[in-house]
C-alpha cells in the first residue's frame, strides 16, 4: 500500500501520541496509599507501649487546643516573612516571630508546587502524586482518609472561605463555606474582600471550632507582575491587618483554665523569581508555617526557624485536636508544640505517630520489618515501654528523666527514617503500561527510520506491506502471543494496572496494532536487504546520499541534544544546548554564504557572471515586505544581494544574543537580573512602552506584504489594540495617560483585538478554501497560509508579555531573512529547512523565558479577554502561548514549502522530517525516565520534562495533519 510522507508521518505522529498518553499513565503513579478500605478511628488507637503485669493505659490524648484557625495565603515566600523585608511586609507577624508566643518553621513542599496537590498534602499528609497538576484544573472530591473527614466525624464544626477547591474536595464538609475560584488571575482584590468580608461576624460567633481561610490574592500578583511587583507590600500589609485582628480576637475570647486556641499562617507553596510556581526552586518550595499559641512560651528574638516538612502539619494538628492521623500521612509530629508538656505525654504523642507510619511502613512495602526505620521504632517502642513501667513504679530519679529523653531522641529518629523511607516510596508505577506505551513508540520510531529513503525520494511516498503483513501466519502467531502475556501479566499482577482496565476491544486493538507494526517492520527491513547495492532512492531524486558539512551539523547536533537529555544538569539547562546548536547553525549557515558567493567568485568569475542572474531570483513572496524595502533604499543589484545573505546570520546571531539577555531561564541562573526584569520595573515604563510600540510596528511591517488589504487594515487595529490592552492593564503607558493612571482587567480591549484576530483568520480560512475547492490557484492558496499565520501572530502578540514582544519581533524578521537571503539563494532542501526551522522554534521557546519547569508556564495568559475562568479557552490560550516559538516556526514552514516556487514534494518532506524530529526524542525519553524512576531527581527534573515533551509532540501532530491538508491541495491541483 503506497502512502504520501505527509500521510504516512501524520499516522505515526497520531498514534505516537496515544502511545506517549498510555506510557504517562502508567509512569506517572498513584500515591502510596493504604490498602485498608476504612478511615482511622479513635478506638483504634494503639495503647501505650508497657513490659510488666500491670495495665497498660490505652486513653486517647486530650486535645491540646480548643479552637483552630488556619490562615493559608496562597504563594506566601518564607522571605515574605522570615526574609530582610519581612518587617516591613508583615511587621505584625513579624513581631509575633520574635517577641510572641510563637513556633516558627520553615515548611517545605514537595513538587509539583501548585494548590490543589499542595491541600491534598496538607489534609491527608501524603505525598500527591505528579499527575495532579493536571487534575489542578479539575479538582475530584478526596475520598482518602484525611484532616477535613476526620474532624468532621468527630464532630467538629468548620467554616470555610477562599478558595473554592477546598469545597471540591470536600463538599458537605463545612457547616458554613464561601468558595472563590482560583484561576482567575487578573483579580487580586475582590477575591480576597469575598474571603475578609465574612470576617467581622464569624470571629464574634462560637459555633465553631476549626476556620480556614484561603487568600488567593498574593498568588494572583504574582502571576501578573512577579515576586518583586510594587503590589506585593500593600498585599502582604493587607494579610497582615486580617491576622492581628483574628489574633486579637482570639484573645480577647480566651477564657481562664479552658484550653487554649491555636493559630495557623501558612503557604501551599512559594512563589519563583518569574511570579509563577510548580517548580522544585528554593523560592516555590519554601514556605513559612507559623504556629501562634498562648501555650507556647514567648520568644526572646528572632532566631532562624528550623526546617520541616509542609505534611508534618497535618499529624501536628490531627493529635493537637484529639483525632487520629490519616492512614497515608507520612508526616512526623512537630515535637516543639508539646515541648512544655510532661514527658510521658511527649512520648505518648510520638508513639501514635511512630505506630501510624509504621502501619502504612507494613501495607506499602513487602520487606518493612528490613527497614532500617521500622526498626528504630521497635527499639523505642521497647525503650518506652520499659521507661513507663519504671514511672509507673514511681521512680522520680533524674536518671529516669535522662533515659525518657533518650527515647524521645530515639522516636524522633525513628519518624524520620520512616517519614523518608515513605516519600521515597511515593508511586507504585505502572510498569506493564508503561512497557506497552514504550514498546509501542519504538515500534512506531523505527518504522519512521526505514521508511526514511522513501519518504524523502522524489515521489514523497512510502510502500507499506500492509495486506502482506496482515495476512501472514506470524500476525496471527504474535497476537495469540501478546494475548496471552496480556492474560497472564492481568491475572497475576499484584497492583492495579491500567492497561488491564481498559475494555477488550481497546487491548485487541493495542495487540493488533503492535502485531502489525512488528510483521510491516520485519517486512521492510527484509525488502530493503534484499535489495541490490545503489538502488536505494535518492532524496528528492537527487544523485544520491552524500552529506554536507550543514547535513552533518543537523543530524549531529540533534543526536546530541537527544543524548543531553540524559543529564539532570542538561534538562535543566536545556536552552543551553539550543543557543549553542542555534549559534553554530548560524556560523555554518555564513560559511555556506561564503562559500557560495566569493570562494566561487574567485574560482571562475565567468561562471559567476553567467549565473548572476539564477541567483538574483525575483523577490519571491515569501520576502516581499523586505525586498520592496530594499528597492526603496536603492539596494538593489547582485552585490547587494550577496552582501544581505551574508549579513543575514550575523544578524540572527546578534538577535539570538539579544534574545537571551531578555529573560533569564532554567536553574542554575534564574535568578539572575535580566532585560526582562529591568524592562518590568515602574521607573522604566516608559522605556517599556517605546520598545513595544517599536516592536508592533514592525510586527506590522514585516507581516502586512502579503496579506490582502483587509487583512492589513484588520491587522493594525489589532495591533493598535494589543498597545491599548496593554495600556489598560499598566503594563505600558499612552503618551496621554499618566504612569500610575488606575489600571483595568482590559477585558474589552482584549475581545476587541479577538475580533480582529477571527477576521484574519476567516479571510485566510476562505482564500484557502477556495484554492482547494473552487480553483487550484496556487498564489491564491500562498496567501490565505499567510493570512492565518498572520492571526496567529497577531493572537500570540496579545498573550505576549509586554517586555516580550521583541521575542516575537525577532522571530519574524529572522524568519523573513532567512527566507529571503538563505533558504531560497542557497538552494536548501525541504529536509534541510524543516530541521533548521525545529531548531530555532526550540531556540524561541527558550527566548520566551520558558524552561523544562512548570514554574514557568504563565497561566495568566488564560484569562486574556475572560470575565470569568472559563476552563477550554484558557487552556487553550496558555499552551498557545507557551508553545508560540515552535508554533509559529512550524506555522512558517508550511507557508513556506507550500509557496508556489517549491518543489511539490516539499510538503511531504517537511512534514516527515517534522514527525521523525519529534519521535526521536520522545522515544528516547521514555526508555530515560523509565531507567531513571527512583533517580532523585525524578520528580523536580525529569517529569516535568516528560509533560513539556508529550504536550509539544501532540502540538507536533496537529501540525503534521495540516501539512497532510496542504499537499493534499497541491496533489489534488496538478493537471
Amino acid at each position: 500500500m503506497r502512502v504520501r510522507s505527509s500521510v504516512f508521518a501524520s499516522f505515526c505522529l497520531i498514534l505516537q501520541v496515544l502511545s506517549v498518553a498510555l506510557f504517562l499513565r502508567g509512569f506517572f503513579p498513584v500515591p502510596v496509599k493504604s490498602s485498608f478500605s476504612s478511615k482511622s478511628k479513635l478506638s483504634d488507637l494503639p495503647a501505650e507501649p508497657f513490659t510488666g503485669s500491670s495495665p497498660n493505659s490505652s486513653k486517647v490524648p486530650d486535645p491540646l487546643f480548643k479552637r483552630v484557625v488556619i490562615v493559608l495565603i496562597d504563594a506566601l515566600r518564607e522571605d515574605f516573612v522570615f526574609g530582610p523585608n519581612g518587617r516591613k511586609y508583615m511587621p505584625y507577624t513579624r513581631h509575633l516571630v520574635e517577641r510572641g508566643s510563637t513556633h516558627s518553621f520553615v515548611a517545605k513542599a514537595r513538587p509539583p508546587t501548585v494548590t490543589m496537590p499542595r491541600i491534598k498534602a496538607l489534609t491527608t499528609g501524603s505525598i500527591p502524586g505528579f499527575i495532579d497538576v493536571v487534575m489542578n484544573l479539575n479538582s475530584p472530591t478526596l475520598l482518602e482518609d484525611n484532616l477535613i473527614w476526620q474532624a468532621k466525624t468527630a464532630g467538629k464544626r468548620m467554616v470555610f472561605y477562599g478558595d473554592d477547591t477546598w469545597v471540591k474536595l470536600f463538599p458537605k464538609h463545612f457547616m458554613e463555606y464561601d468558595g472563590t475560584t482560583s484561576f482567575f488571575v487578573s483579580d487580586y482584590t475582590e477575591v480576597d474582600n469575598n474571603v475578609t468580608r465574612h470576617l467581622d461576624g464569624t470571629l464574634k460567633r462560637d459555633d465553631w471550632d476549626i476556620l480556614i481561610l484561603h487568600y488567593l490574592g498574593l498568588d494572583h500578583i504574582g502571576h501578573i507582575s512577579g515576586p518583586h511587583s510594587s503590589l506585593i507590600q500593600p498585599k502582604l500589609m493587607e494579610m497582615d491587618d486580617i491576622l492581628k485582628k483574628i489574633h486579637g480576637s482570639l484573645i480577647l475570647k480566651e477564657t481562664e483554665g479552658a484550653l487554649p486556641y491555636l493559630l495557623v499562617l501558612c503557604g501551599d507553596h512559594g512563589m519563583s523569581e518569574t511570579g509563577s510556581h510548580g517548580g522544585s526552586s528554593a523560592h516555590e518550595v519554601n514556605t513559612p508555617l507559623v504556629l501562634i499559641s498562648p501555650a507556647f512560651k514567648r520568644k526572646v528574638g528572632m532566631e532562624k526557624p528550623p526546617t520541616v516538612e509542609q505534611v508534618d502539619l497535618t499529624p501536628t494538628l490531627a493529635l493537637g485536636l484529639g483525632l487520629p492521623i490519616s492512614q497515608n500521612s507520612v508526616g512526623r509530629f512537630i515535637q516543639p508544640v508539646v515541648e512544655d508538656a510532661s514527658l510521658r505525654d511527649q512520648l505518648r504523642f510520638l508513639h501514635l505517630n511512630g505506630h501510624q507510619l509504621s502501619c502504612l511502613l507494613k501495607d506499602s512495602m513487602p520487606a518493612y520489618e528490613k527497614e532500617e526505620g521500622y526498626e528504630q521504632f521497635r527499639m523505642a517502642e521497647k525503650s518506652h515501654g520499659n521507661w513507663l513501667k519504671l514511672v509507673v513504679e514511681g521512680n522520680t530519679s533524674e536518671v529516669l528523666n535522662n533515659i525518657g529523653k533518650k527515647v524521645l531522641k530515639q522516636y524522633l529518629e525513628a519518624l524520620r527514617v520512616m517519614s523518608a523511607a515513605l516519600s521515597k516510596q511515593m508511586g507504585k508505577y505502572d510498569m506493564y503500561s508503561m512497557v506497552v506505551g514504550m514498546v509501542l513508540v519504538f515500534q512506531l520510531l523505527l518504522l519512521l527510520l526505514l521508511a526514511m529513503p522513501e519518504a524523502l525520494s522524489g515521489a514523497s511516498e512510502v510502500d507499506l506491506p500492509v495486506s502482506s503483513a496482515l495476512l501472514s501466519l506470524p500476525f496471527y502467531l504474535l497476537c495469540l502471543l501478546l494475548f496471552s502475556v496480556h492474560m497472564l501479566v492481568c491475572t497475576s499482577a499484584e497492583s492495579a494496572c491500567y492497561f488491564c482496565s481498559l475494555s477488550w476491544g481497546l487491548v485487541f486493538g493495542a495487540v493488533a496494532l503492535s502485531s502489525g507494526l512488528l510483521c510491516i517492520l520485519v517486512s521492510m527491513a527484509a525488502r530493503k536487504g534484499a535489495k541490490p547495492p545503489g538502488k536505494s532512492p535518492s532524496r528528492a531524486g537527487g544523485g544520491g546520499w552524500s552529506l554536507s558539512e550543514l547535513d552533518v551539523l543537523l543530524l549531529a547536533g540533534t543526536a546530541g541534544h537527544t543524548l543531553s537529555l540524559s543529564a539532570s544538569s542538561f534538562v535543566e539547562e536545556e536552552h543551553q544546548v539550543w543557543y549553542f546548536l542555534l549559534n553554530t547553525l548560524c556560523l555554518v549557515v555564513f560559511q555556506d554564504v561564503c562559500r557560495k558567493y566569493f570562494r566561487e567568485r574567485s574560482a571562475n568569475i565567468g561562471v559567476i557572471g553567467c549565473s548572476e542572474d539564477e541567483d538574483r531570483l525575483p523577490p519571491s513572496k515569501e520576502g516581499d515586505e523586505v525586498a520592496s524595502t530594499l528597492t526603496h533604499l536603492g539596494v538593489t543589484g547582485a552585490d547587494s544581494e550577496r552582501w544581505l545573505a551574508l549579513a543575514t546570520p550575523l544578524l540572527t546571531l546578534a538577535c539570538c544574543r539579544l534574545l537571551r539577555s531578555l529573560n533569564q531561564t532554567g536553574v542554575q541562573w534564574v535568578h539572575l537580573p535580566d532585560l526582562g526584569h529591568w524592562l518590568n520595573s515602574s521607573e522604566h515604563k516608559t522605556v517599556l512602552s517605546l520598545l513595544a510600540a517599536m516592536s508592533l510596528a514592525l510586527i506590522y511591517f514585516l507581516v502586512q506584504g502579503r496579506c490582502s488589504w483587509v487583512s492589513k487594515i484588520a491587522l493594525a487595529l489589532g495591533l493598535l489594540g494589543v498597545y491599548s490592552y496593554r495600556a489598560a492593564v499598566g503594563n505600558v503607558v499612552l503618551p496621554w495617560q499618566h504612569s500610575g493612571g488606575n489600571m483595568s482587567k482590559g477585558t474589552m480591549k482584549a475581545r476587541f483585538v479577538y475580533v480582529f484576530i477571527l477576521g484574519i483568520l476567516f479571510t485566510g480560512s476562505k482564500d484557502l478554501l477556495r484554492s482547494q475547492v473552487i480553483t487550484a490557484d496556487a498564489r491564491l492558496k500562498s496567501r490565505g497560509l499567510w493570512e492565518i499565520y498572520s492571526g496567529v501572530v497577531l493572537l500570540v502578540a496579545l498573550l505576549f508579555r509586554a517586555h516580550n514582544l521583541p521575542v516575537l519581533c525577532c522571530c519574524l524578521l529572522v524568519q523573513s531573512l532567512m527566507a529571503q537571503f538563505i533558504w531560497k539563494k542557497l538552494h536548501y532542501d525541504a529536509a534541510q529547512t524543516t530541521i533548521m526551522h525545529y531548531w530555532f522554534g526550540q531556540a524561541f521557546f527558550y527566548f520566551q523565558g520558558n524552561s523544562n519547569s512548570i514554574a514557568t508556564v504563565d497561566i495568566s495568559v488564560g484569562f486574556v479577554g475572560l470575565e470569568s475562568y472559563v476552563e477550554a479557552p484558557a487552556v487553550f490560550l496558555t499552551a498557545l502561548s507557551t508553545y508560540a516559538g515552535p508554533l509559529l516556526w512550524a506555522s512558517h514552514l508550511v507557508c513556506y514549502l507550500s509557496s508556489e516556487n517549491r518543489s511539490s514534494v516539499a510538503v511531504g518532506h517537511g512534514c516527515y522530517c517534522l514527525a521523525l524530529l519529534r519521535s526521536v526524542p520522545v522515544a528516547a525519553y521514555v526508555v530515560l525516565v523509565t531507567a531513571l524512576r527512583y533517580h532523585l531527581f525524578i520528580w523536580s527534573v525529569f517529569s516535568p520534562k516528560l509533560l513539556y515533551e508529550s504536550m509539544h509532540t501532540l502540538l507536533t501532530a496537529a501540525i503534521c495533519l495540516f501539512f497532510t491538508t496542504m499537499e493534499q491541495s497541491r496533489s489534488s491541483s496538478r493537471p
